[in-house]
């Protein structure tokens, strides 16, 4: 009798170690890359947008948040064109130098967002969270924005009602080139946010500086969406104008284009569009001065269709 109790008593015991080694099911919630942490960490990027469901970070140098739910040690946090893989990650991805606070649940570094040469803009990447040798990573995925919107702009005159002459700033919704119709107004990546377009009766850059330092004479009101139109009326035909056009994506990318406006004696104008800023390898920016003609005649078009 004491030899059969003895041996339920084993097969208790057996029973017992056998279910406590089962694997668990995750959490509901509990996303890709899970591996030994209990969850992946939530990421965030200085400039990131999310427009359309997507992800879109400002091309340039940003900052990365990772914030654990709990104290985590050691992590890696890489950046990449690719998809992840345990062999080629080191090799096809960018390592980001990470600070973690005090207690091991924030870890912040800096990285510089950038199309790679290899793909096309907008082209989607990823950043990867690593907690250990054996986990899964946890992936985030992306999509880098570093142009600024594009669009064709036709200036025209006309006599005012009353003194002056009635500017008109209007981009086609197309443009027809061999055939081909080709939006004529937009981003090709985040999308377009915004449009100014300001006059100024004297050169606006002074000490090279982002912001024109001079007062507008005449502005259009701000427009938020496409296409271009706009009309300044009854214009002091007598003085000649510098124009700034300024439009804006969804993540703050920035396109310009330089223009001046010559009056003959009545409403007729010339239009000259010119260099816009360079931005130089160690960051300096060259204001436009309006000295470097893009066009010499009298077309009355700026800018460009977008691709």
């Amino acid at each position: 009798m004491k030899k059969l109790l003895l041996v339920l008593l084993v097969v208790a015991l057996a029973s017992f170690l056998f279910v406590g080694c089962l694997p668990t099911t995750p959490a509901e919630g509990e996303g890709e890359g899970e591996g030994e942490a209990e969850i992946c960490p939530t990421v965030s990027v200085t400039s990131q947008q999310v427009v359309g469901g997507k992800t879109y970070i400002k091309g340039g140098k940003q900052t990365i948040t990772v914030t654990f739910a709990v104290p985590t040690e050691p992590v890696s946090v890489y950046v990449a064109n690719t998809l992840k893989s345990d062999v080629f990650l080191p090799l096809y991805a960018t390592e980001v130098v990470v600070y973690p606070n005090a207690d091991k649940t924030i870890y912040e570094g800096t990285v510089t967002f950038a199309s790679s040469d290899e793909f096309e803009e907008c082209f989607p990447a990823y950043i990867y969270v690593v907690t250990c040798d054996t986990c899964d990573a946890c992936k985030y995925p992306y999509i880098v924005d570093s142009e600024g919107p594009e669009t064709k702009i036709e200036i025209t005159s006309k006599a005012c009602v009353c003194t002056g002459c009635d500017l008109t700033f209007k981009s086609p919704a197309t443009s027809t080139t061999c055939g081909v119709a080709t939006d004529c107004c937009g981003d090709y990546c985040s999308g377009f946010a915004s449009y100014s377009i300001d006059l100024y009766t004297e050169m606006p850059f002074k000490d090279c500086c982002a912001i024109p330092c001079a007062t507008p004479k005449y502005s259009c009101p701000a427009g938020v969406a496409c296409p271009v139109d706009c009309i300044l009326s009854c214009v002091d035909n007598t003085k000649d104008y510098w124009v700034v056009t300024t439009l804006l994506d969804a993540l703050g990318n920035q396109t310009r284009y330089y223009s001046t406006i010559e009056f003959d004696t009545g409403c007729g104008i010339t239009v000259k569009e010119w260099e816009e800023n360079k931005t130089y390898a160690d960051g300096t920016i060259k204001c436009s001065d309006y000295t470097v003609p893009i066009r010499t005649d009298t077309d009355t078009v700026i800018g460009i269709c977008y691709k």
